[in-house]
């Protein structure tokens, strides 16, 4: 199908995206569109950022919205304020030629009275934030008895955001007749679980973005250990004068430390994260697209919607924990025929990372030795010959000075006068990498192998670190809707890394135990010191657990909760069998 009319939209929609520059349908609407508006079966869809999945879903259910109806016809849940905001705003584009229909966005970090406000009006349409919906929900704001779709966007990262409990209490509230689209980057296991629960007979289809050219994109890794990362960051940089891409970090906070790094190093580069308000959010993709920026630093949240298609580099700080968020990544290069390089920053451990990619997507990674000074210098030297030799030339703004400056240089010879005008550019350059060390981390396969047979006699290093764990308590459980996912994830806003080792995690009702790196243990508490979770003050202390038979300190909060169910049994033993144990036996034989 070549066009919007023959998949089905009529009037002012067909005027809407021409106006919008939308020539013909992206293979996800052409699938879409005429599906929404011929049935009611449910749909799932494999969609990445770019496909035009907001399009597939929102032009349809515009067209299918009854405008006297004034109660909410189509719920729209995505995972963060940025996405929401984005959404609503599109459809409200698509919808300027419909007169009278209403989308209202409702989402946390705002006033929660002028989206009440607004859904008093009347919202046809409503784009929401699983959290906010469900507190309006709950303060009988926002009505769905009469919602006929639910449009489930980016749901891979809705439930790895730790949204699944309220996911399942806002389907709850809906009609058991509704049609269900699933939108997600990924299909994990968990997106699979909410679509065997609830939906129907559901269509499968996967979507890629156009464009995409898999056989575009060259994928690299650098191995260097971990503190090491950003010092490597900065010579890829370096060692690539023209580079214009995206670095993915995995959290805020991560982020926003990475870029004003790079900023304070004199690097060309901002952050984009959920902490930045929407005025904050649209300056920097405004800058990042008209390439004012080189090097945009973004958690995979914050860069959903960000749409670009000229990058020349991706840069994973931190490999993704799925597979497939890594091939998502990747595919934001290599587009319009254009090539593209994806390049993963990882350390000796994660190797079996790349080998679960490779073997999974069939894509294959060349590693890459770390650009030394003298690479970075020789790339930096002729880059700035280049520049020299194409740099236009105004005669008339300049012809007024030139007497002066060959007055002030005609002791110098040519090779003299080339030597100052290169230096005074690259000066920075030389001094800065003059004395560079190598911090290539070993990983060939024979010191790999060397590597496993010695890791038992190593009185150092991170193999040997990784079996020395302390276990923690922490004052929150599944009654503070803590999981294991958002108890990793508040470790990693704690110790601002996403490469600490955690071991076995339990956790309970009200409290909770993990296994944490000991070198990493009283950093965390410090850490997350002061901090709270679903209204809980955040303790964590190292767990006082003891082998059976030993007592227990009854001050610490990790004890308490013991104390007094193991006095008694304690008790009950010790008059029966006595306090000393072989002694006490001594006396009664």
């Amino acid at each position: 199908m070549n066009s919007f009319e023959e998949i089905g939209l009529k009037g002012g929609l067909l005027k809407a995206i021409e106006e919008l520059g939308f020539e013909k349908p992206t293979p996800i609407q052409a699938t879409t569109i005429p599906h929404i508006l011929t049935t009611n079966q449910d749909l799932i869809a494999a969609a990445q950022t770019g496909t035009g999945k907001t399009a597939a879903f929102g032009l349809p259910a515009i067209q299918l919205t009854n405008i006297d109806e004034k109660r909410t016809q189509t719920l729209v849940l995505c995972p963060t304020r940025e996405l929401c905001v984005q959404i609503a705003s599109d459809l409200k584009n698509f919808a300027k030629h419909s007169s009278g229909l209403n989308v209202v966005a409702v989402y946390g970090g705002a006033s929660i009275e002028p989206q009440m406000k607004a859904l008093n009006r009347g919202a046809h349409i409503v784009v929401g934030t699983p959290g906010r919906t469900k507190d309006l929900i709950r303060r009988k704001k926002l009505l769905l008895k009469n919602v006929v779709r639910v449009v489930l966007d980016e749901a891979d990262e809705m439930l790895t955001m730790g949204f699944k409990e309220d996911l399942e209490a806002i389907l709850g509230e809906t009609p058991r007749e509704k049609q269900t689209l699933l939108f997600s980057a990924t299909i994990s296991k968990a997106v699979t679980n909410i679509t065997n629960n609830y939906m129907n007979d559901a269509v499968e289809i996967s979507a890629s973005r156009e464009n995409i050219g898999a056989e575009n994109v060259t994928h690299l890794y650098y191995m260097v250990q971990a503190k090491n990362r950003y010092e490597l960051l900065k010579r890829i940089a370096d060692v690539n004068p023209t580079i214009y891409g995206i670095v993915f970090c995995r959290t805020r906070r991560e982020t926003k430390d990475i870029a004003n790094k790079l900023i304070q190093d004199g690097y060309n580069a901002d952050a984009l994260h959920g902490d930045l308000s929407q005025a904050q959010r649209d300056e920097v993709m405004g800058r990042f697209r008209k390439r004012h920026l080189q090097l945009l630093v973004a958690t995979d949240v914050a860069a959903r919607g960000l749409d670009v298609d000229d990058l020349t580099h991706i840069v994973n700080y931190n490999l993704p924990d799925e597979a497939e968020v890594y091939v998502h990544r990747s595919g934001r290069t290599g587009r319009a025929g254009k090539s593209g390089i994806s390049i993963v920053l990882i350390h000796t451990r994660e190797t079996n990372k790349i080998n679960e990619i490779e073997r999974k997507f069939g894509i294959k990674f060349s590693r890459e030795q770390v650009p030394s000074g003298k690479d970075i210098c020789t790339v930096q030297l002729f880059a700035l010959i280049d520049k020299i030799e194409k740099v236009q030339v105004d005669e008339k703004q300049i012809e007024p000075f030139l007497q002066t400056i060959y007055d002030k240089l005609e002791h110098l010879n040519r090779e003299e006068l080339i030597k100052h005008f290169v230096s005074a550019e690259f000066n920075r350059f030389l001094n800065y990498y003059k004395n560079a060390r190598d911090i290539s981390a070993p990983g060939n396969e024979r010191e790999e192998r060397r590597g496993k047979r010695d890791r038992g006699d190593r009185n150092a290093g991170s193999d040997r670190r990784r079996s020395v764990l302390t276990r923690l308590f922490i004052n929150i459980g599944s009654k503070n809707k803590l999981t294991p996912a958002r108890l990793i994830g508040l470790i990693n806003e704690g110790l601002d890394s996403g490469d600490v080792e955690v071991g076995k995690i339990e956790v309970m009702k009200t409290f909770s135990f993990f296994e944490l790196d000991s070198s990493k243990a009283n950093t965390l508490i410090n850490a997350l010191k002061g901090q709270s979770h679903d209204g809980v003050s955040l303790i964590v202390e190292p767990s006082q657990e003891k082998p059976k038979g030993r007592f227990f300190d009854k001050s610490r909060p990790s004890d308490q909760f013991r104390s007094k169910k193991k006095d008694k049994k304690r008790g009950a033993w010790n008059k029966n069998k006595g306090f000393g144990g072989r002694r006490d036996r001594r006396k009664r034989n």
